[in-house]
Formats: C-alpha cells, sequence, structure tokens
C-alpha cells in the first residue's frame, strides 16, 4: 500500500500590518475631513459625508477618532505636521529659517487650498462659545507666537526689545492669516508675494526697534 500523500502546503500569506492600514486609514479620513470641514464648516460638516469620502461608515468614522471634536482636533493637528513634513527633526526651523519656511509654507498653500479653506474656516470659527476647537488654536497661537518673537530676537541680536517682537509677531501672523482668506475669495491675490512682502516689512520695522518711524503719529 502506497504511503498516503501529505496534502499540499497552503501558500503563506503576506503578513498584514494592521498598524500600516489603520495609518493609512486616518490619513485618509483626516483629508477627507478637511475638505468636509473646510467647504461646509465644523457644525455644517457632516461626519457622514466624510465617511462616504474614504468608503466607510459614520461609525467607523468614530472607531478612529471617537467623537467629531476629537477629529476637527485631529485635523488642525495634520496641517500643522503636513508643514513641517520636510523639515530636519519635523519642526518649525530657528532665526532667519523659521521666516523663509513661513514663505515656503505660503507657497504650498496654494496647491492645497482645501486644507487652507479648512484652517481658515475653524480657526474662525474657535471664537465663537464652546467651540471644541478653541483650546486647540488659542494654544497654537500661543506656541507660534513665541517661536516667531524668539526667531525676531534672534535675528536682531538682541537688539530688537521683546515687547517690539512680541508685536511684531503676532502681526506676522494676523497678516499671513488674513491674506489666506483674501487669497481664497479671490485667487488673483498673489499669496507667496504677499505673505514675502508682508513679512519682510515687519521684520525691517522690528529691527529698527522703538527708533522705526511712526508716520501714522
Amino acid at each position: 500500500m502506497d504511503a498516503a500523500v501529505p496534502p499540499a502546503a497552503a501558500p503563506k500569506r503576506r503578513a498584514r500590518q494592521p498598524r500600516q492600514a489603520t495609518a493609512e486609514r486616518r490619513a485618509e479620513i483626516l483629508r477627507a475631513a478637511a475638505n468636509t470641514f473646510g467647504s461646509k464648516g465644523y457644525k455644517n460638516g457632516s461626519l457622514t459625508e466624510v465617511a462616504e469620502q474614504v468608503g466607510i461608515t459614520h461609525a467607523g468614522v468614530l472607531h478612529h477618532f471617537g467623537s467629531k471634536e476629537q477629529l476637527l482636533v485631529e485635523v488642525l493637528e495634520y496641517r500643522d505636521k503636513e508643514d513641517v513634513r520636510d523639515l530636519e527633526g519635523q519642526h518649525i526651523p530657528d532665526g532667519m529659517e523659521l521666516f523663509r519656511h513661513l514663505i515656503r509654507t505660503a507657497r504650498m498653500n496654494v496647491d492645497r487650498p482645501g486644507i487652507v479653506q479648512g484652517y481658515s474656516v475653524l480657526t474662525g470659527e474657535s471664537v465663537t462659545e464652546n467651540h471644541p476647537a478653541r483650546g486647540w488654536v488659542t494654544d497654537r497661537f500661543t506656541i507660534l507666537r513665541g517661536e516667531i518673537q524668539a526667531a525676531i530676537v534672534e535675528v536682531g541680536g538682541g537688539s530688537v526689545p521683546e515687547d517690539v517682537a512680541a508685536c511684531a509677531a503676532s502681526s506676522i501672523i494676523g497678516v499671513m492669516d488674513g491674506l489666506q482668506v483674501q487669497w481664497l475669495l479671490d485667487d488673483r491675490v498673489d499669496l507667496p508675494a504677499a505673505t514675502q512682502f508682508a513679512i519682510e516689512a515687519i521684520l525691517a520695522a522690528a529691527m529698527l526697534g522703538t527708533e522705526r518711524p511712526h508716520p501714522l503719529d
């Protein structure tokens, strides 16, 4: 009697990488949410619309993010991470390189209007009472003002008074955000050029410190 022939071994399946798949799915949801919230705002943009863009259910979005409020915060964090993704250490640089980075960011934003729109709408809405992104936006501005202020002091070699540097930092953030709104409404606005002009003008004034001209006085 012939020996029984063992059954052919089943082909080995390629090991799945659940963490990678989860990260990719979360990134897809974040991009979809940025587009939805950007075009309709946080209150009117529904999780169902977000889910449909990535081929999952409303419950699937909640599985990854827990709540609409948490998704909102992570959309904003996603935008900031995208801005520094290609930088060494993935962190905003110091000194004069920080201002070059801000101008590069303006150039990048021309090619990602959905993210810019989402940021503009959500930061604007965050000033309303009990808005879930209010704390995140407030903290972000506080940190960014501090980083820009420190860069101004460094570029000025310590000669720029702290109060002048603080005022200049707030002005740079305000101008950049305001220019983005103008550009979203009218693409004839040259976002990179106007951003560079404004930053250079504010820096030039800050470098003069208390000796800067005051034509409005």
